[in-house]
Formats: C-alpha cells, structure tokens, sequence
C-alpha cells in the first residue's frame, strides 16, 4: 500500500455554475472533485504535447523546403 499525497485548491466560479457542473458530475457517477481531477489530467497533458511539438520543430529547423511557397501551394490538397 502507498500513499498519495495530494493538495487542496480553492477555485472561485458562479454559484450556478458550479451547480450545473455538480448535476454533470453526478450524471456521470462521479463527484466533482474527481471530474475536476481527470480535467486537470487532460489539461496538462495537452501542455506535453504542445511542449513535444515544439521539441520537433526545434529538431527540425534545419530542414530547408528549397524555396518559397505560396499560401495557394501550402493549402494544396
């Protein structure tokens, strides 16, 4: 067994929104604790991925097109 520990937020919104967000939370069977949890999960792994395609373009800014394209050519499909 582990412990994990973990750190109390205090957030401010709008009584009926907060309201709302608990009826959601209930509807999926879960408190709003745990649904604000797994949005907080998703909303920083978003971060890393910006974070990862950022580390590529640093990686891949060497690479040279050999010329110039036009708007008209890059929105080609």
């Amino acid at each position: 067994m582990y412990t994990v520990f973990v750190k109390n937020i205090t957030l401010s919104a709008d009584e009926d929104l907060i309201e709302q967000a608990r009826m959601v939370a209930r509807a999926q069977r879960k408190t709003l604790n745990a649904a604000f949890r797994e949005w907080l999960a998703q909303f920083t792994a978003q971060s890393g991925n910006s974070q990862e395609a950022e580390a590529l373009f640093k990686r891949l800014r060497h690479v040279k097109a050999g010329r110039h394209f036009s708007r008209d050519e890059m929105n080609e499909r």
